[in-house]
């Protein structure tokens, strides 16, 4: 298994990036714990241009600050108050682009994962969704700016061959504010893959 590289993150195409993460491992290394799962639906963020993005128009704020960051670092943020999401910062510094990790299909520490989320069988809800998918690993905002190149958080690559055919783009979910950005297909699944969130109209 081979942990990604500085030079994975910062490539210029956030779009490319995430349908590329399809297929890799996400690992937690916590003290002795470890917990893992292989990435099954991501999501596209393109910064500025991007009105669905944290950093649209450039926007910084102490929460966004990390997505200026050079790619190779994590971004976990609070919504509702209640679940954090676990992103990947892509692209040179200053150009704010982030790749949110919604759905694991589950490989080590599952008995750890039922622990975390309080769940107590291993169904598909276990790491469907991105509040599910940090809860599952262990990851909180605390976790903001780490390093991907690390040994707490990473990601990597253990020569799984995922088929083209079998990544399907479609639109983001739950940004309807973006208005035209909204449509864009900047949302990438493993097809047929039980963990993968959404509707089944949205996984069409």
């Amino acid at each position: 298994m081979k942990k990604l590289d500085s030079a994975f993150y910062n490539r210029a195409d956030v779009v490319k990036i995430a349908k590329e993460l399809i297929g890799k491992v996400l690992i937690t290394h916590f003290g002795e714990v470890i917990t893992s799962g292989r990435i099954v639906e991501t999501e596209a963020y393109a910064g500025a241009i991007d009105r669905a993005s944290h950093a649209y128009n450039n926007r910084r704020t102490n929460r966004t600050e990390v997505i200026f960051q050079a790619g190779g670092v994590a971004y976990v943020y609070l919504v509702y108050g209640i679940h954090q999401l676990f992103n990947v910062v892509t692209n040179q510094k200053d150009t704010p682009h982030a790749i949110l990790v919604r759905a694991l299909d589950p490989i080590h520490g599952i008995n750890t994962m039922l622990e975390r989320t309080g769940k107590h069988r291993a169904d598909y809800t276990l790491t469907k969704g991105p509040g599910n998918v940090s809860k599952a690993l262990g990851i909180t905002t605390r976790h903001t700016g780490v390093s991907l190149l690390g040994d707490e958080i990473y990601i990597a690559d253990d020569d799984f061959v995922v088929a083209k055919k079998d990544i399907i783009a479609t639109p983001r979910i739950g940004i309807d504010y973006a208005g035209e950005d909204a449509k864009l297909p900047y949302r990438f699944i493993l097809k047929d893959n039980p963990n993968v969130s959404g509707k089944k109209s949205q996984n069409a």
